[in-house]
C-alpha cells in the first residue's frame, strides 16, 4: 500500500461522467470534422489544408488528452492534493490563498489556488492545471465536490496550523 493509500482521503474531485462524455465527444467531434472537410472538399490554397489537418489532429489529441485526465482524481488529504496517479499537485503548506469567486479565472465548476512556491507547469484537461504560483482545480468535474474541496482547505490549513492529524 502506498503512503497516499494509507493516509485519510478528506475530499475528493472526479469528472461528471456527463461533462466528462460531453467533453471528450465534443473535441474529438470538431477533429473529425475538420478532418473530413479536409478530406472531402479540401480548399483551393494549401495553406487552408495544411491548417484543417493541423487543427483537427490537435483537437483529436486534445480528446484523447482529456479523455485520459479525466479517469483520474484528485484527493485532499491532510498534507495536500493527490492525483490518483500519484502526482503531488499542491501541498497544504504552500497554498497562499482561494478563489472560488464568479469572475476568478478559475476553470469551470472549479476553484484556483495560489501557492507560495513556483511549481512546474502542467496540464490535466478537464481536471487541473499549473502554471507558475497558481494551480487551476475543476474543469468537467462536479461542482459540488470542488466547493467541498474547497472548504476542506480552508478546513486543513486551519488545523494544520493545530496539528492536523496529531
Amino acid at each position: 500500500m502506498s503512503q497516499h493509500e494509507a493516509e485519510e482521503v478528506l475530499a475528493r474531485i472526479q469528472a461528471s461522467p456527463g461533462r466528462r462524455v460531453l467533453g471528450v465527444g465534443s473535441m474529438a467531434g470538431m477533429g473529425f470534422m475538420l478532418l473530413a472537410v479536409a478530406l472531402t472538399a479540401p480548399p483551393a490554397n494549401p495553406a487552408w489544408l495544411v491548417f484543417l489537418i493541423v487543427i483537427g489532429a490537435l483537437a483529436l489529441w486534445l480528446a484523447d488528452a482529456m479523455r485520459r485526465a479525466t479517469a483520474l482524481s484528485l484527493d485532499l488529504t491532510c498534507d495536500g492534493i493527490v492525483c490518483s496517479d500519484g502526482e503531488i499537485v499542491a501541498s497544504i503548506e504552500e497554498i497562499e490563498s482561494l478563489d472560488r469567486g464568479l469572475f476568478a479565472f478559475k476553470p469551470s465548476n472549479g476553484f484556483l489556488m495560489k501557492l507560495s512556491t513556483k511549481r512546474p507547469s502542467r496540464w490535466r484537461p478537464g481536471l487541473w492545471w499549473r502554471v507558475g504560483m497558481r494551480v487551476g482545480i475543476g474543469g468537467v468535474t462536479a461542482a459540488a465536490q470542488a466547493k467541498a474541496m474547497a472548504e476542506m482547505i480552508a478546513a486543513v490549513q486551519f488545523e494544520k496550523n493545530h496539528d492536523c492529524g496529531d
